[in-house]
């Protein structure tokens, strides 16, 4: 039968950070883990927004577990480190889900290209100052697009290219598979338990497809996603997937539909380059570079 969130296990006595949780996909995740029994971390930008959003979620019927809300910038380094110094108490699950899409050229508070400032590093400077604290598994959001991305190792921030918004997004999410591959690595290595799982939700109907740069492919997506997408509640069923289930370490989860487009939970490929073990590990060192972030476990 197909996996669906009915079929999530007790999450009770557990602790789950969801970044990105006031809407989307990762509102849906944090409502169906609370649902199942966790105590759930949302993490907001808008803190007005954030605390509207767990106001919202509380008053949902069914909710056997608790949620708080906590303020996090993922464009801001300072925010991060903030972050997880006022998180107190072990994580069972993070699930790295928060990320922004083809949006047009700027920069983070760290003066980093936005897209990759936010969608990884960020979430890299994140998962090393809370893995300490992480019992079981960090799972970290990517996408099909991963397939057209590159990785400029030498021009991470689009100085000397000339910027393309898709391009940008595709490093981002190539980043977040790779970021994936060499943290499962260093994980074995270091004899931890913990382990780094990946997801995509396939085509789904969010609020991350309305800030494209390109006005007119704003409102060719729109149509499209009237047409062809799939639900948010369908969408978060991927990571929702890889933060419960007993899966190998590096697992990669998207829909079992044709072209993973849509569909139900299942193990999915990669791109020769998501699997690169020397491109992720030049990625890592850089990451650390940027980010002032650093291996926690010896």
């Amino acid at each position: 039968m197909p996996w669906t969130a009915a079929d999530l296990p007790d999450q009770t006595g557990r602790t789950v950070v969801v970044t990105g949780a006031t809407s989307g996909l990762g509102r849906v995740t944090a409502r169906e883990l609370a649902r199942a029994g966790a105590h759930v971390v949302l993490t907001a930008r808008d803190g007005t927004r954030g605390e509207r959003t767990l106001a919202e979620l509380t008053a949902e019927p069914g909710l056997r577990g608790s949620l708080e809300v906590r303020a996090l910038d993922l464009a801001d380094l300072a925010s991060v480190r903030a972050f997880v110094a006022g998180l107190p108490g072990p994580v069972d699950v993070l699930v790295n889900n928060a990320g922004v899409m083809a949006v047009p050229l700027g920069r983070t508070a760290d003066g980093f290209e936005t897209q990759l400032g936010t969608n990884h590093l960020g979430h890299f400077a994140l998962t090393l100052g809370l893995l300490p604290q992480v019992t079981d598994r960090v799972v970290t959001l990517s996408s099909v697009a991963h397939r057209t991305g590159s990785v400029d190792l030498t021009d991470l921030g689009w100085t000397r290219r000339r910027y393309s918004p898709w391009g940008a997004y595709g490093q981002s999410k190539l980043a977040n598979l790779l970021f994936t591959l060499e943290l499962q690595r260093r994980l074995q290595a270091a004899g931890s338990p913990v382990r780094a799982l990946a997801a995509h939700p396939g085509y789904s109907a969010t609020n991350l497809q309305r800030g494209f740069a390109n006005p007119v492919v704003s409102a060719v997506g729109a149509l499209v996603r009237r047409v062809v997408a799939q639900s948010e509640e369908q969408g978060a069923l991927p990571q929702l997937y890889a933060a419960t289930q007993d899966l190998p370490g590096g697992s990669y989860v998207g829909p079992d539909g044709m072209f993973e487009s849509r569909g139900h939970p299942t193990l999915v490929g990669r791109t020769a380059l998501a699997s690169d073990p020397a491109l992720a590990a030049a990625l890592w060192q850089e990451s650390e570079r940027l980010t002032g972030a650093t291996w926690p476990l010896g």
